[in-house]
């Protein structure tokens, strides 16, 4: 069988089992406290903050309410990942949300999760950012005109091949380009801050004049500014998308949250003051890049530092969501719901090479079929759906499943309310302003009970698909894994 014969519809909370078989490689386990702070920071600050703030000012209509949305949505991502630290304490496997919906709730949601996550979410998400990069890296050699489309998917295609390499060679490879390029975006949002600051005490603080003046209280329009607020935040859960590979998940995934979440909220909200000083909300919202119009006004002739900043961020970035995300393929391989290859890692590499070259191809494939003018409010309409779930089975654990160990546990309070706001955020846009984008999305969502039944549920596998399996094993070097529970 090419889908490994496990049982996927394993009771809640079966975590702890071993898998199946004498399996001899695993994952290593080299992902430290300082590679996890910029494992999280540094897939969160992407384009997202040197993109965004012009939405959300625009769906909120004055800076005072602009800032509490950002607030907010950093309040928001700290409440999401001390919730997700738990069950990270709890269920001590790879794969964030969708090996806790496999473990809580079964078989069959699971899959729809690593379906739509696989197929559409990550490689959108990371064609996104990616197309981001190459816009800002080609730029400087297109002065006074737009650059030309071919040039800028060439580049975004180029720059997912080499992430590819990079993660397939070595996990200490990819965690160290995380490091370096996470202290680089960190030094550039400092420039900015400090510029604002410079600004600040020289008395331009027009923008910050009857701040709330001509506040929006659409319900919509505040939804839409969260899908935007947040946009920039996505990456706050990347951590317990590598449980496995952490060194003491129990103290370093909660540590890690603490540390990096806090850090990020405070530099996006200085940030923002930052572009506030330097602009009229007006020419703010004017602005096609945020921060490129921040570095003329302010750096002068230096204002290039900003550009190649951004296109710093954007593959820093790039190749954190990259690397989480072959981690969902590759796990959901692994308990029978991808195709085996999907689960094997590199013999002598013991990185998860197939997931992460599929992930790769589907990603290119994005990239060559399209642009991304809504990707942010639609990624962030599944996003929220699946994190609603998620937390629902975290609340499903701490009143029915007390009992549990987990060396680290957070008030009932807080999953509660980061429940409410995801099912504010699904269904506020719904409501509000109905698109039929979403209506496309849910019709995908459950397309993928046509594969379930047939290829997982009943086991329905062609037999050509076993030697195809046999062959890229022997091609690829790659063989069956065991999970590290910890």
């Amino acid at each position: 069988s090419t889908m490994r014969e496990r049982k996927t519809t394993d009771p809640p909370h079966s975590s702890t089992d071993l898998s199946e078989g004498k399996e001899k490689l695993r994952l290593k386990q080299e992902v430290g406290l300082i590679s996890g702070v910029s494992l999280i920071a540094g897939t969160m600050i992407g384009s997202g903050i040197f993109m965004s703030p012009e939405w959300v000012l625009h769906h909120m209509g004055n800076p005072a309410s602009s800032l509490l949305i950002w607030a907010a949505c950093g309040l928001l991502a700290m409440f999401g990942a001390l919730s997700y630290a738990e069950l990270g304490t709890i269920i001590k496997e790879s794969g964030g949300e969708y090996i806790y919906i496999l473990r809580i709730f079964g078989s069959f949601p699971a899959f729809l999760f690593a379906y739509t996550s696989v197929i559409l979410v990550r490689p959108a998400g990371l064609a996104a950012v990616c197309l981001s990069f190459a816009e800002y890296a080609v730029a400087p050699f297109y002065p006074g005109c737009s650059s030309p489309q071919v040039v800028v998917k060439c580049t975004a295609a180029a720059c997912i091949l080499l992430l590819t390499i990079i993660n397939c060679l070595n996990v200490r490879l990819a965690t160290s380009v995380m490091n370096i390029f996470t202290a680089a975006k960190l030094l550039a949002l400092l420039v900015i801050v400090v510029g604002g600051l410079v600004l600040l005490a020289k008395g331009q603080t027009e923008s910050f004049q009857n701040g709330f003046q001509g506040t929006s209280v659409s319900i919509g329009a505040v939804g839409v500014a969260f899908y935007q607020g947040l946009w920039s935040y996505d990456g706050w859960n990347n951590l317990n998308y590598v449980t496995e590979e952490l060194k003491k998940p129990e103290v370093t995934l909660p540590r890690a949250v603490m540390i990096a979440i806090p850090l990020v909220t405070c530099l996006y909200l200085l940030v923002n003051v930052s572009y506030l000083a330097a602009m009229t909300p007006s020419e703010l919202l004017s602005s096609g890049a945020v921060a490129v119009t921040w570095g003329d006004k302010v750096l002068g002739s230096w204002a290039w530092l900003i550009s190649l900043s951004v296109a710093l961020s954007t593959f820093g970035s790039s190749n954190g969501t990259f690397f989480s995300g072959g981690r969902v393929c590759y796990i959901a391989a692994r308990e029978g719901h991808m195709p085996d290859i999907l689960s094997m890692a590199h013999v002598r590499r013991l990185t998860p090479s197939p997931a992460l070259m599929f992930t790769s191809v589907m990603s290119l494939i994005m990239i060559i079929s399209g642009n991304f003018t809504n990707i942010v409010n639609l990624f962030s309409f599944i996003a929220w759906l699946f994190y609603g779930m998620t937390i629902s089975g975290l609340l499903y654990l701490k009143i029915k499943k007390p009992e549990l160990p987990r060396s680290y546990k957070v008030p009932i309070i807080i999953p509660i309310i980061v429940l409410m706001a995801a099912v504010y955020l699904v269904l506020a846009p719904i409501i509000d302003q109905p698109q039929m984008e979403i209506l496309y999305i849910i019709a995908f969502i459950f397309s993928g009970i046509i594969l379930y039944f047939p290829l997982v549920r009943f086991k329905c596998h062609p037999r050509f698909l076993q030697t195809v399996t046999l062959h890229l094993q022997l091609f690829l070097e790659v063989a069956p894994t065991t999970k590290d529970t910890n």
